[in-house]
């Protein structure tokens, strides 16, 4: 429910504590009305202001918080309520998918390093505005961290492309027509997904939404 903004007195109307002045016409009721809804649109106009300083605040390189809420999925669908449901559990890595060049990719391989799973594909916005932050990422921590990129809609012809675009720097796999896979780290809500899991194969957390590098990070270094 939506609250209404306070109706703050105006003291300049207030008849009980500022009388009118002699030479001031009566105020009639419409007048009172008007400016009641006046000022409720002025604090409602407040309001938006200062939430919007506060979202600047909170986006700046100094005010941001690693450990403030993840921002929604794709499309502003909620995050997924199964998110945590997964976290402690052995991850499905016996999967072997290909990548965007056909050469077949097995998760399992990669089990000892921290792995970050990102499902998303090349419609998806906040796929895209993430992709930089897992290049970043995959530079930062290459000995001791694994990104790997699963397409859920895309061919290799589309994704070679784009990958070359944006110069992308970790295993691009193709997971469109793999249901077994969407359903083993599913089910998806919206896209990005991304999924991190442990160096000893376990899930450390599933999250639905775009997030930034430093959330990436966050997790990320937890498990270092």
């Amino acid at each position: 429910m939506q609250n209404e903004p306070l109706d703050v007195p105006d003291r300049a109307t207030d008849t009980a504590s500022s009388p009118v002045p002699a030479s001031a016409p009566p105020a009639s009721e419409h007048d009172g009305a008007a400016q009641g809804r006046r000022r409720k649109a002025w604090l409602g106009l407040t309001a938006v202001a200062a939430a919007l300083v506060l979202l600047a605040l909170l986006s700046g390189p100094d005010g941001f918080d690693p450990e403030a809420p993840l921002p929604p999925a794709d499309g502003g669908a909620a995050a997924n309520p199964d998110d945590g449901a997964t976290a402690g559990e052995v991850s499905p890595l016996n999967f072997t998918l290909k990548d965007m060049n056909g050469a077949d990719v097995t998760l399992e391989s990669f089990k000892g390093k921290v792995i970050l799973l990102n499902f998303w594909a090349t419609w998806c916005g906040p796929c895209r505005v993430e992709i930089p932050s897992l290049i970043e990422l995959q530079r930062q921590y290459a000995g001791d961290l694994v990104v790997l990129g699963v397409s859920v809609d895309d061919t290799a012809e589309k994704l070679r492309p784009y990958a070359a675009e944006l110069k992308m720097n970790y295993p691009v796999l193709v997971g469109t027509g793999r249901q077994d896979v969407q359903d083993a780290y599913g089910p998806f809500w919206g896209l990005p997904v991304t999924v991190f899991v442990a160096r000893d194969g376990r899930i450390h957390k599933k999250h639905t939404g775009i997030a930034s590098k430093d959330q990436f990070e966050h997790e990320i270094r937890l498990l270092l």
